[in-house]
Parts: C-alpha cells; structure tokens; sequence
C-alpha cells in the first residue's frame, strides 16, 4: 500500500539493525554493463526511492506511469535524461471506475472491501472512498515504449493480474517483476498472491522472494498503542519474480547477464547472481563468475 510502508517495528518501535555498507554496483564489481530498461506501472514517488535507483544511476532508461496529475508533476520535475514518465493508467484497455480513497495509496480501479478491511487499525479510515472518476486505460501491450523492458515494477493496488493478463507480448521480453500482492483480499473481487503466482509460473517465471512482508495487528489488540505496529497477520508484500533459473538453457546470454544485474543491484539476490553467472560464463566462454564472490566480500568490507 502506497504510503502504509512503515518500517518494521517490534512492540510498536523501528526495529535498527546495523547492516554493512552496500556493496558496489553490478558494473562496478564486473566490469559488464548492459543497458537495462524498467517500466513502473505506478511510479508514484510516495514511498520515496524506487528499488532500481541504482540500474537508474548507471544508465537505465525508466518508463514510468502515474494517472494522479500531482505525483506525474513531480517525477517529470525530477526526472533525469533516462527517463519518461507518461500519464496512462495501465489495465485491460476498457474503461473503470478509479476509487479515490482518503489515503491516496490506497486509491484503486477497485473498490475496498470493508469486510476485510474493518479487522485492522486505521483502514476503514484511509480506505474511505471520497470520489469516483470513470477512466480509460490502456494495455501494456499497446504502449511502443515499453518494448523490449527487463523489470517491470507494478504497485496499482489490486489490479496488477489485470495488466499482466493483457500484456501477453511484453511479459515475453520481461526478466525480472516486483509486484505488490495480496494475502487478504483488501479490495473487491481482488487477486492475490497465489493467483499472480499461478498466472506467472504459466508465462515462464518463478517466484524468488518477497521483498519485503508487512504485517498488522488484528483488532482490538494494539501494539504499544500504535496502529502500524505488525503482529500475526501478514497482509501483503512486494514480491519478486524471475525468469525460470533452473532451466538454464533457455536463457540467452543476454538474459542471464541482465538478470544477474538487475538481482545485484536491486534485490540483493547474490547466491542466484553468481549461479547465472556461471551460467554465463559458459555460454559465453568468459569468466565473470570466479572474480564475482571476492569482489563482492571486498565491497562490503569483509575478507575476500
């Protein structure tokens, strides 16, 4: 949920744990660099730097898209010489009803299902829908700039099954998504993980991770008296899935080298970077792989 992304807490505090500094980029530490494209279906900076700021810095090209007049205003305001951010709201091409709710995060081309919603704290509230506006959307598969994208990064509040159904021809150039999903169905009629995941495994991916999982309290118990505070119920996740690794030999080079980068850079996934590199360098009769790992533990200042 846009802007209900608090930190981790336990007993109602920020949970700090002292990490090691970040290692250096994927290009930095291999010397390989590929031009990478990203697509972000709800770009809206709310929830501030998006996970691919470093492919960004490296000369990603960013495709970004964000109905809300206010949010576009902002990222074309920031926006660097890689990246467009256009104004579609991205579905099935047919036209809805947006549902603008008191928290703007939670505003949806669905409506919020109050019988599931009602169970935590703060929800009824910021589900509140104030206004409805009809609107048109339009396929991914229609849009030329998104051709040929290698992550996509979608956020649209239940309604991502929707775009990835009719996005049949770009989801054979993807590589890697991070979708948000559901456990719960927070909004009407609303697809969750296990659905995205049965759809995805369809379409030749497989899922890696979830990056992160946020919980709530269910009501009326409260943490420490703090509504953000997670408790037992985990509500939804950002997830992240990859073209099917474990079967290698349906990966190109380019594939497994954009991969690898995209996993370092973005998600911390090294064990599965340095399997596609090996992967790599067999293709490709290089050898990338065996100078990964040291190179990795000298980034982040533990012994090689």
């Amino acid at each position: 949920m846009k802007g209900l992304r608090h930190a981790v807490r336990v007993g109602g505090r920020e949970d700090i744990v002292n990490q090691p500094p970040a290692p250096q980029s994927f290009r930095s530490l291999t010397n390989e660099a590929l031009k990478l494209k990203v697509v972000d279906i709800g770009a809206n900076p709310i929830d501030g730097q998006p996970p691919y700021a470093t492919l960004l810095r490296e000369g990603a090209e960013v495709i970004g898209f964000e109905p809300n007049r206010e949010a576009l205003a902002k990222l074309n305001a920031a926006k660097g010489p890689t990246e467009t951010y256009l104004p579609h709201a991205v579905g099935d091409g047919g036209r809805h009803t947006l549902h603008m709710c008191q928290a703007p995060g939670m505003t949806s081309l669905l409506k919020p299902n109050p019988q599931v919603l009602n169970f935590f704290h703060g929800f009824p509230d910021w589900s509140r829908v104030v206004s409805t506006e009809e609107i048109d959307t339009v396929k991914l598969d229609s849009i030329p700039e998104t051709a040929g994208v290698d992550l996509l990064k979608m956020d649209i509040q239940g309604a991502e099954l929707m775009v990835l159904k009719n996005a049949k021809k770009r989801l054979k150039d993807m590589l890697v998504m991070q979708l948000e999903v559901e456990f719960l169905p927070m909004y009407v009629d609303q697809p969750l993980f296990g659905d995205l995941d049965v759809f995805l495994r369809k379409q030749g991916f497989v899922f890696h991770k979830f990056f992160p999982t946020v919980s709530r309290t269910i009501k009326p118990m409260m943490v420490n008296n703090n509504m953000y505070a997670g408790f037992s119920q985990i509500l939804w996740a950002d997830a992240i899935f990859v073209r099917d690794f474990t079967q290698p030999e349906k990966l190109t080079a380019r594939q497994l080298l954009a991969i690898a980068t995209i996993l370092h850079d973005c998600y911390q996934s090294y064990d599965l970077v340095l399997n596609l590199l090996t992967e790599y360098d067999k293709k490709t009769g290089k050898s990338i792989a065996p100078g990964y790992l040291p190179a990795l533990k000298k980034s982040a200042g533990a012994p090689a």
